[in-house]
């Protein structure tokens, strides 16, 4: 069977690699339907790898498949379903996945894609614990975006930043995938919604998803716009995944007691932060890493009644991966680039 490998720094090859045995204990085989592209599969082609990895190494942290087999003691899913699958190694044992709590699972096994083989293949093995049954109504691409760009961004606003109906939400990068989550969620939520685009073009989609007001942040100090905007006050929540490059800008643009929430750090991972400021102003940070598997459901749920859509950027094939991964490099797209695989 085929699968979309990666050989060394910037070098994916299109590998034929063995079919996967009978479904163990606990195990599904899977065929997976569609790839959703993240950040961390550049990162990954980078070679920016936060732990030992051994190549080559199927890419493809976010997706989707359909159930073709079960092995024995499997009950949570059915040959033929359509299914969203949770990208990190989960154990399912310690009291955090006891919990619900996944991602603080205490013996994850890595993140697929990453540390350990990922999506972009015809057929894998995986435990069934990692698959969320996608609903009525969402197909395979909107279900390939629920661990990650739907996922993340439910678990940032409602179970760390706790967003309320009637607050002003700054959402930085709104082209970006969970970006344009994020607009989408914030608003159906009842929020004002400023966010940041770096084009001209990107203004107008951003403001079709929803946003109050948009900001091109080549042309101006987003800070500023923001206090103007919010009459001095700031924002209630910063929506950051930038990093570096708008860490101090995002202090700037918060309330008093406003909350900042971030999970990414695409400009950099270090930064300074003014600590009087921070106490003075008595402002709070969460970080927030991935989703719980609730949030997933969530999220596919909210699709399925229409409350929010997937926003598809490009759909490429397993020849398209280079320049896809590209395009992310130059962030140049507005929302997310999907791999298909199979017909």
């Amino acid at each position: 069977m085929r699968a979309l490998q990666l050989t060394d720094d910037r070098k994916i090859e299109l590998m034929d690699v063995a079919e996967p045995e009978a479904p163990g204990p606990g195990e599904v085989t899977l065929r997976p339907k569609a790839v959703a592209l993240n950040h961390i599969d550049v990162w990954g082609w980078r070679g920016m790898a936060f732990a030992k990895r051994k190549l080559p190494l199927t890419i493809g942290a976010e997706a989707s498949g359909i159930v073709e087999a079960i092995g024995p003691g499997v009950s949570n899913v059915l040959p033929g379903d359509l299914v969203s699958i949770y990208g990190a190694r989960v154990c399912g044992r310690c009291k955090a996945c006891r919990e619900g709590r996944d991602n603080l699972c205490e013996h994850v096994g890595g993140v697929h894609g990453f540390h350990l083989d990922g999506f972009a293949q015809d057929r894998i093995n995986i435990p069934a614990r990692q698959l969320v049954v996608a609903p009525p109504g969402v197909d395979a691409v909107a279900a390939a975006l629920a661990p990650v760009t739907f996922g993340t961004v439910e678990h940032m606003l409602f179970d760390n930043a706790k967003l309320q109906p009637g607050e002003t939400i700054l959402v930085h990068a709104g082209g970006s995938g969970i970006g344009s989550a994020a607009i989408q969620l914030a608003k159906k939520t009842g929020c004002r919604v400023i966010t940041t685009v770096g084009s001209q073009d990107k203004m107008e989609k951003a403001r079709a998803l929803g946003a109050d007001e948009v900001i091109n942040y080549r042309e101006d100090r987003f800070e500023g716009v923001v206090r103007k905007l919010t009459k001095k006050k700031g924002v209630d929540v910063v929506f950051e995944h930038v990093g570096a490059d708008t860490w101090a800008g995002s202090m700037l643009s918060m309330k008093r007691g406003g909350r900042l929430v971030t999970c990414g750090s695409t400009s950099g991972v270090s930064t300074n932060v003014n600590l009087m400021m921070l106490f003075q102003q008595q402002l709070k940070f969460f970080g927030s890493f991935g989703c719980r598997m609730e949030n997933m459901a969530d999220a596919m749920q909210k699709m399925a009644q229409g409350i929010v859509h997937p926003v598809i950027d490009t759909l490429v094939d397993f020849d398209g991966i280079d320049k896809a991964l590209e395009r992310m490099e130059s962030r140049q797209v507005f929302g997310k680039i999907v791999l298909q695989i199979g017909d």
